[in-house]
Order: C-alpha cells, then sequence, then structure tokens
C-alpha cells in the first residue's frame, strides 16, 4: 500500500499546506493544485498525481498539532475575511455565515475542514505519526 508522510512542520499557513501536498502528491505533473478545498477533495479521489483511482493509501502526518495550531482560528479567520471582499466572486452569505459560525465557537477551522475531507474518503487512512 503506498504512503505518504505529511511533514506537519512545513504548514505554517493555508499557502503552505498547499505546497505540502503538492510536494507530495504532484511531484511528477506538470502542474501543481491550486490553494482550494475543492481541489485537495478532488486529488483523494485519485486519477491524476501520486494516487492512481480510489487506490487505498496511508496518509501519515508528521507533527499533527502544529498543522492544527497553523491551519487553527486565525488563519481560518482571515481566509473567510478574504472571501468576503468587495471584489471576491464567492457566495458571500455562505461565508458570513461560516465566518460567524467560527466566532461563536461553533465552526470550523481550515484544519477541521481538511480532517472532514481526509474522513469522507474511505481509500485514505489517516494516522498521526
Amino acid at each position: 500500500m503506498k504512503q505518504f508522510i505529511i511533514e506537519g512542520s512545513r504548514i505554517h499557513d493555508i499557502p503552505s499546506f498547499y505546497a505540502e501536498i503538492n510536494r507530495l502528491f504532484m511531484q511528477n505533473e506538470s502542474w501543481q493544485l491550486g490553494q482550494s478545498l475543492d481541489a485537495f477533495n478532488d486529488l483523494l479521489y485519485g486519477g491524476f498525481g501520486a494516487i492512481d483511482g480510489r487506490e487505498p493509501f496511508i496518509l501519515l502526518w508528521k507533527d499533527m498539532p502544529q498543522s492544527k495550531a497553523a491551519l487553527g482560528y486565525e488563519v481560518t479567520k482571515r481566509y473567510y475575511e478574504e472571501k468576503l471582499l468587495p471584489d471576491s466572486p464567492f457566495n458571500k452569505e455562505h461565508f458570513r455565515e461560516k465566518l460567524a459560525a467560527l466566532e461563536e465557537g461553533s465552526g470550523q477551522t481550515y484544519f477541521d475542514i481538511v480532517m472532514e475531507i481526509i474522513g469522507e474518503h474511505g481509500n485514505v487512512k489517516l494516522q498521526e505519526a
């Protein structure tokens, strides 16, 4: 079974999360994933990058607590606020609700969303290393 190791110490914010994901999964591609949760979700379905279709694989995540902190409240708040900028093409009502939930303490952080996406893929066995 394939195994991939996320070096959590390399993750300091959202761009560095995608840099690490691209380092692991897209090294033999002529293109890289953008900073998109949808793109990350698509990657885990396989068919491009280092994953062949729905093949099972192990995802070892080193320094997970550091990654959790790096993709925590402050980073997530800025992420939502950027989606609410006047020139943003995103669904502002959706992101207002997400930001409000985060600020109330009931919303997901970016790390929580990443974990939820991984959890939706039965072919991925996540392990803290």
